[in-house]
């Protein structure tokens, strides 16, 4: 698996796990599933009308919902009923503790603009 920088960025275990890390250095990064992609939710499945889907949707299909706070939500198709449909809004690895084995190829200091990100990142995750 390839992780890029916008990838890390939501993933704090992961960033900190980088730090210091030197050219040709190798690291195992665990991460436990709270601080990965969180617990699995059973509330952030939902059921939707099917008639405000696209035709022929199916299980697995990705759909890209705006919700009713005007934000723009990703969910999995799990299920087709009747009328309705079953959108599962979880990370595809909620739930799992994770471990990146990593070799750094080549190392350079963050940005200005990487720190303030991930500063204001972490500030939004603490207040919520």
């Amino acid at each position: 698996m390839t992780t890029t920088e916008d990838e890390s960025a939501f993933l704090p275990g992961l960033s900190r796990g980088l730090q210091n890390l030197t050219k040709g250095e190798k690291r195992n990064i665990s991460l436990k599933a709270e601080e990965a992609y969180g617990f699995y939710d059973l509330k952030k499945i939902i059921l939707y009308p099917q008639k405000k889907l696209p035709p022929n949707i199916r299980v697995g299909d990705p759909v890209s919902i705006v919700g009713k706070s005007g934000t723009l939500r990703s969910y999995c198709v799990v299920q087709l009923h009747d009328d309705m449909v079953s959108l599962d809004g979880n990370h595809p690895l909620a739930g799992q503790d994770l471990i990146f084995e990593i070799e750094a190829l080549e190392v350079r200091e963050a940005t200005r603009s990487e720190i303030d990100q991930a500063q204001n990142m972490v500030s939004k995750q603490l207040l919520h």
